[in-house]
């Protein structure tokens, strides 16, 4: 009897952990509205969202939740602080900071709005094979470089960036689930995370001024990522469905880790 009870109570714990992200959340969003606003403190709270996201997935299996805890449904949890700590709260940094043309504020809703139908998509996510559907929102790392392309470019390309991503979001690409990927493809996807976490984590006391080949070096990891997302999906098994029947469970939409 308490073996059961015990591994009840975990599950349940293991629902307050994903729920803690709140915390993180909304301090990054009280520092984003303060008038001398400090981008580096949003990210640094981002950061530990990201880092929440990436653990309650695995404890959440470990534990399996699902069946210990039912009355909580932990990935209606999970996405509700996906889309607000990796597509609403970064998208309001970049509006908060004038990184976009004047007039163009409306590019924010673009993205958010593209998030939410990518979020809201039935094959967003397919764990069985590993894949994500479209850019996975991953607006909270896009917007730390849009700091660093605003000093250097100015705002237009900043705009043109989120116009771009906001249609990825949208499109019927594939990447993959860093967690999900084949073993002899999942170590190196897995290093190269932390790798650039730490690299980011570099960038951050500096931002949005960092060292240009830090910056440079930095991007290795998200084309590495990209390309070989695409050669996965193209070599993907024969028995991948349709997207039109593809429903399985679902990941945790966290940043590459």
């Amino acid at each position: 009897m308490w073996k059961p009870r015990r591994e009840k109570w975990i599950a349940y714990g293991v629902h307050v952990f994903t729920a803690s992200g709140i915390i993180p959340a909304a301090l990054a969003m009280h520092e984003i509205i303060q008038t001398d606003c400090d981008p580096r403190r949003v990210f640094g709270w981002l950061l530990l969202t990201t880092l929440i996201d990436a653990v309650d997935g695995p404890l959440a299996r470990r534990y399996h939740v699902q069946t210990t805890a039912p009355s909580i449904d932990g990935r209606t949890m999970d996405d509700l602080l996906d889309y607000l700590t990796f597509a609403f709260i970064p998208l309001m940094l970049a509006w908060r900071m004038d990184w976009m043309p004047t007039g163009l504020g409306f590019t924010v809703s673009l993205a958010m709005g593209a998030s939410l139908f990518g979020f809201a998509h039935r094959e967003a996510k397919n764990e069985r094979h590993g894949f994500f559907r479209g850019f996975p929102s991953y607006w909270n790392i896009a917007v730390f470089y849009a700091g660093i392309v605003h000093v250097s470019w100015g705002p237009w390309p900043v705009a043109v960036l989120l116009w771009l991503l906001a249609g990825l979001t949208v499109a019927p690409i594939h990447l993959i689930y860093p967690n999900q990927a084949p073993r002899r493809h999942r170590r190196w996807l897995l290093l190269g995370s932390a790798v650039w976490t730490l690299a980011l984590l570099a960038m951050l006391p500096s931002y949005p001024h960092p060292p240009i080949w830090l910056a440079v070096i930095s991007l290795g990891y998200p084309v590495a990522y990209v390309a070989t997302s695409i050669q996965l999906w193209r070599r993907r098994p024969q028995d991948f469905p349709p997207e039109s029947a593809a429903e399985s469970s679902q990941p945790s939409r966290s940043v590459p880790s």
